[in-house]
């Protein structure tokens, strides 16, 4: 059940992106005076409508996105004579590029009011190597990976070793075998130095009392070696107002990198989609909405507290809008970015043509253009199709 909770507040946060996506092409659109007719939310038939003013606004049957009609697009719209001084072609070319722009400007904008609210609302991580506190203890053995990752204990008929052995969430181990340790790191190849199936004592410091239990390791999946079941403490820490955006600001930087990083990744990872080691070649960094709905999915059911499934919820999210944002302005049409080239290509044809003396080339026949924008739509589409099938027959999973 928490991973289709996960799963559902995924999609309603991407379809408030794209909501957004619109409205920012929408509320320019209109701050310069260019005439909006239509403002839905999904495609297909119409489920609810109404006008306001010129705009028409209303709900579509299929929920996949939303879009915004601005009269006059480009030179292919066929435009009634008396809205042609109000249409998006007639503007001047600075106003036409903010209204393209602002779609991304907005799932930046979404991803950094997230990011503050994450730093001021849960608190960053504040990782600690050198404690050994226990801050979860799994239920059981999950019976698979698939198991593991939503946190679901069906099919299983063996407690973890950690619960079994009595071990609770704020207890610290202080030995294992005998032998002491300091730090997670030691906790951790004290505890696969056993085998197995067999018994070791577990030394825990329980409100001021030592206590030792025996725990049994097993083979947990998403787990290498011996484990027991059990999780690191580690402490969420609100930053200030100015910490906070400090935050958001070197996280926006390191998130925008990495998906420009994933993305020159994409061909090489192509050949790796549906290998079964996936997630540790290239082909692991890269995924189409459904892989993001399914670690999102994971993310929520995983466990170890409501700090760690919101926070990571987040940053799936906030990490999704910015690596769309920053796709959408690639200098490719239909992409915005496509759109926004074509008028700066406009402004520098007509800036040679002054210097030559001659009159305004005006607006690029964008009818030539439909064959590149058919072509980068196709690929486009059959790169996300061959994505969503990679994500769903080999998908990747949080921990491996």
């Amino acid at each position: 059940m928490s991973f289709l909770l996960g799963v559902v507040i995924f999609v309603v946060a991407i379809l408030i992106s794209v909501i957004l996506h619109e409205a920012g092409h929408f509320l320019t659109a209109k701050k310069f005076g260019m005439q909006a007719t239509q403002f839905f939310i999904g495609f297909g038939p119409t489920l609810w409508s109404t006008t306001r003013g010129e705009t028409e606004y209303g709900i579509k049957a299929l929920p996949f996105g939303a879009f915004v009609r601005i009269t006059g697009m480009t030179n292919l719209d066929e435009v009634d004579p008396a809205d042609e001084p109000r249409s998006m072609r007639n503007k001047p070319a600075w106003q036409r590029a903010i209204v393209m722009v602002a779609g991304s400007f907005m799932h930046f904008a979404l991803a950094f009011v997230l990011l503050l609210a994450l730093a001021l609302g849960i608190g960053r991580i504040n990782e600690n190597p050198n404690t050994n506190a226990i801050g979860g203890v799994s239920a059981c053995v999950p019976v698979s990976l698939k198991a593991y990752n939503q946190g679901s204990c069906v099919g299983s008929k063996q407690a973890s070793p950690a619960k079994a052995a009595g071990i609770k969430a704020g207890d610290k181990i202080i030995a294992v075998g005998g032998t002491p340790v300091h730090n997670w790191t030691q906790l951790g190849v004290a505890i696969r130095a056993h085998p197995i199936g067999k018994p070791v004592s577990v030394t825990v410091l329980r409100d001021g009392k030592r206590i030792t239990l025996d725990a049994t390791p097993a083979r947990i999946p998403g787990c290498k070696g011996s484990c027991i079941g059990i999780g690191e403490a580690v402490v969420f820490q609100r930053s200030s107002p100015v910490g906070a955006v400090a935050f958001a600001g070197s996280s926006f930087g390191e998130v925008f990198v990495g998906s420009a990083e994933a993305f020159a990744k994409l061909p090489a990872a192509l050949p790796d989609l549906f290998n079964k080691n996936r997630a540790k070649t290239p082909a692991g960094d890269v995924s189409s909405v459904v892989g993001a709905a399914n670690i999102a999915g994971q993310a929520v059911s995983s466990g170890g507290g409501w700090q760690y499934s919101v926070s990571d919820l987040l940053l799936i999210i906030i990490s999704l809008n910015i690596f769309i944002g920053a796709f959408n302005l690639l200098p490719l049409l239909p992409l915005d970015g496509g759109h926004l080239a074509v008028i700066f290509y406009e402004r520098i044809r007509a800036w040679l043509a002054r210097l030559r003396g001659r009159p305004d080339p005006g607006l690029v026949d964008m009818q030539r253009l439909i064959p590149v924008s058919v072509g980068v739509f196709g690929l486009l589409i059959g790169l996300g199709l061959l994505l969503m099938a990679a994500d769903i027959f080999n998908p990747v999973h949080l921990v491996q």
